[in-house]
């Protein structure tokens, strides 16, 4: 063992000197073999016997390209060439396409209130007549209409999808809050009957996963990708109508603490009350939906992808520090609670110490001035 190690230590001592030609030169062992193809020849094609039957004619497996090996490129030494720089593909990753099971649903990397106009007019432009839209609740729904009446490419695709192509059927699209905050679920759900019915069926209670919704499904999702791609802007009339409740009230509890009613969905409380914290003039620093809580520093600003410091600022310290901050913070949380028939939106200093009357009743007030 000793005795290897002593010869492998000699290798490396001798491999580092400059006089080993024997190893790196030209003609050395550990020699550059890359341009060793251009050496290459091609030698007669390989023949059967004559006596031999072959069903499958015999093909050179690496033939040798006629313009690598000619004279120009064997002289000299050949250098590999520097690998193409990848093309960074500038992907739309605003919209995905999300399964469980066999169910497909749409996540969109926008609120409700952005992807509320983006899918409706996809249905508009393909001549589904809206017959029900509740933007209140993120729902809307088409009419009872032939595959045919549908523009060319929908009926030809919808046709091709459905178990009844000469029936009729009628969707339903609902836009939810996702998961994270201003993300959202589209869900498509479609119902059919037989030319010439007039039974009205309900829709499911859950999304199906028929061919025809699969089909929707993948059809919306290119069409609300090529709009993110082309950069198509939002209706923001649309925006705001969407999660707007149906009523907002500023009042006071029993005890007299502020509270603001804001309608009775509580999703659609949540995504609206969201969009106005951040248009209001505090930061927003985290949320939990689950527990209905949006916490907000009021002695910071909303932080605005436009208004990051630069690398200079952040070089000379115009930035204030960690310690500067939690030094002045001013932190509170919002709750959303469903209380009966409405949902109520409190402020409080943490989960047992309610927000001064007069800091609460400051943020209410300019919540409910950015809900409308």
């Amino acid at each position: 063992m000793k005795r290897l190690v002593g010869l492998s230590a000699l290798a490396v001592v001798i491999s580092s000197t400059s006089g080993c030609s024997w190893l790196w030169g030209e003609n050395g062992y550990f020699r550059d073999r890359g341009s060793d193809y251009l050496e290459a020849r091609q030698t007669a094609p390989m023949q059967t016997p004559p006596d031999v039957q072959v069903t499958k004619r015999l093909d050179p497996l690496l033939p040798i390209p006629r313009n690598v090996a000619d004279e120009a490129q064997r002289s000299g030494e050949y250098e590999v060439p520097r690998p193409l720089p990848l093309q960074a593909s500038q992907e739309a990753t605003d919209y995905t396409l999300q399964k469980n099971g066999e169910s497909r649903w749409i996540l969109s990397a926008h609120p409700p209130a952005e992807t509320w106009p983006v899918a409706h007019q996809f249905f508009e432009d393909n001549g589904f007549r809206i017959a029900d839209e509740r933007p209140q609740t993120g729902e809307f729904t088409t009419s009872w209409q032939r595959f045919d009446e549908l523009s060319a490419a929908m009926a030809k695709r919808l046709q091709g999808a459905a178990s009844n192509g000469d029936g009729e059927a009628r969707v339903r699209v609902r836009i939810e809050p996702g998961v994270q905050r201003n993300t959202s679920e589209v869900y498509v759900t479609t119902v059919s009957r037989p030319a010439g019915s007039s039974a009205d069926v309900d829709f499911p209670k859950m999304p199906g996963n028929s061919g025809t919704d699969l089909a929707l499904v993948d059809e919306v999702l290119a069409s609300m990708t090529r709009s993110a791609q082309k950069g198509g802007s939002v209706s923001l009339l649309a925006a705001r109508d969407f999660d707007a409740p149906s009523r907002v009230a500023l009042s006071e509890d029993g005890s007299g603490n502020p509270v603001l009613n804001v309608g009775s969905d509580l999703d659609r409380a949540w995504s609206s009350v969201g969009r106005a914290l951040d248009h209001g003039q505090w930061k927003v620093e985290d949320i939990n939906r689950s527990l209905g809580l949006y916490y907000i520093n009021l002695a910071e600003k909303p932080v605005k992808k436009d208004d990051q410091p630069g690398f200079f600022s952040r070089l000379f310290g115009s930035e204030p520090s960690k310690e500067e901050v939690e030094a002045r913070a001013e932190r509170y949380q919002v709750r959303l609670s469903k209380v009966g028939e409405n949902v109520q939106v409190t402020v409080e200093k943490n989960i047992n110490t309610v927000a001064p009357a007069d800091v609460a009743r400051r943020v209410l007030s300019v919540i409910q001035d950015n809900l409308g």
